[in-house]
Formats: structure tokens, sequence, C-alpha cells
């Protein structure tokens, strides 16, 4: 047996181990932490509400990211057990997405509802970013055991089709926030590897109805 084959069955029985999830949720916290750390310590320079902002929305759009890569990391490195760890990944992208609005919400708006709505509405990348929030409210909600024994699971699977809408609206709303600033050097990076997320469902189905079947 060769080294590569040996090599994804030990990473593979790793990711399975009772430690594994704990040592994800850790991992996924660091970014978070740090940020807060930063806050604290004044060590966000010299907006470091802005810094906020900026930084936990594109922790959201990450996560999504390794969300979405699970299903092919499974399939092209063989290591089934990156499933096991997808609704985290997931559920973690949420919290930043959430973290990534109430920065929003209160260090730009200061709380007040009636300037966070005129906001939606007068700028359309927060009108994209608040519509991609929306939608992954009930994925969230439904992102437990119970809650897909209650849906079913056909109808759990459908719900959480919505990720690929998701997707496009928060690459959207990434692109529209960089255009203003004529800065799209990172926007073509995301673009890039979601291209290649998605073509892989497209591919691996033969079709783009047959990708809405896998996630």
């Amino acid at each position: 047996m060769t080294t590569a084959a040996i090599q994804p069955s030990w990473l593979n029985q790793a990711l399975l181990k009772p430690w594994a999830k704990p040592l994800l949720w850790a991992l996924c916290a660091l970014p978070a932490v740090a940020l807060f750390i930063g806050a604290a310590t004044d060590q966000l320079g010299a907006n470091p509400a802005e810094k906020l902002i900026r930084e936990t929305g594109e922790w959201a759009l990450r996560f999504l990211w390794l969300t979405l890569a699970v299903s092919p990391l499974r399939d092209v490195a063989s290591l089934p057990g990156l499933l096991r760890h997808r609704r985290a990944l997931g559920v973690t992208m949420f919290a930043y997405a959430l973290l990534h609005f109430l920065a929003y919400a209160w260090l730009d708006k200061g709380l007040v509802v009636d300037d966070i709505v005129k906001d939606v509405f007068k700028r359309n990348f927060i009108l994209v970013g608040m519509l991609a929030l929306l939608l992954l409210t009930p994925l969230a909600l439904t992102s437990f055991n119970a809650a897909i024994r209650k849906l079913g699971g056909k109808n759990w699977q459908r719900l959480h089709k919505l990720v690929y809408a998701i997707a496009l609206l928060g690459l959207l709303h990434f692109y529209w926030k960089k255009a203003a600033k004529n800065d799209l050097g990172e926007v073509a990076v995301y673009a890039a590897i979601l291209a290649v997320l998605l073509g892989w469902r497209v591919m691996r189905k033969g079709g783009v109805l047959a990708m809405l079947r896998v996630r």
C-alpha cells in the first residue's frame, strides 16, 4: 500500500475521533477571539469599527466557501469523515454573518432601526447582504438533528439548497462593497473558488438542475 493511500485513511480516522469536533469549534472561534482581543486592546488600527465589520463579513464568506468545499474534498481526497463536520462549518458561517450584521448595526448605525432600514433600501450591497442573512436564518435554525427529523430528510435537503443562492448573494454583496473602492482583486479570488465549487457539482451530476440534488 502506498503512502498516498495510507494518509487519507489516517486523516479520515482522525476526523471521526471524539476530539475532532471540539477542536474544529475551537479553530472556528479563533478569528472572532482575535478580533475581540484586538478591539479590547485597541489593536485594530485607526478605524476599529470598519475593521470589525469587514473582518467578520469576510470570515463569514470564508466559512461559507469551506462549507461548500466539504463535498468536493470528500470525494477527491476520499475523506467521508468530512461530512461529519459540515454542519459545524455552516453554523460557524452563520455566526460570523450575524456578527457582521451586529457590528454594522451597532458600530455604524448605533442600533437605530430607522437608520438601518433607510440604509438597506438606499445601498444595494446592504440590501443584498440583508437578504443573504435572512435566507441563512432558517438554515441555521434547522441545523440540528431534531429539526431534520421534524422536517424529514427530503424537505430538509430542499431547504438547505438555499445555500447556493446565499453564496451568490454573499459574493455580490462583497463585489459591490469592494467595487466602490475599485478593489476587485479579492473578489476575483472568491469568485474563482466559488466557480470551481459549483462547477464540480455540475460536472459530477451532469447539469445545473442536477446540482440541486447534491450539497
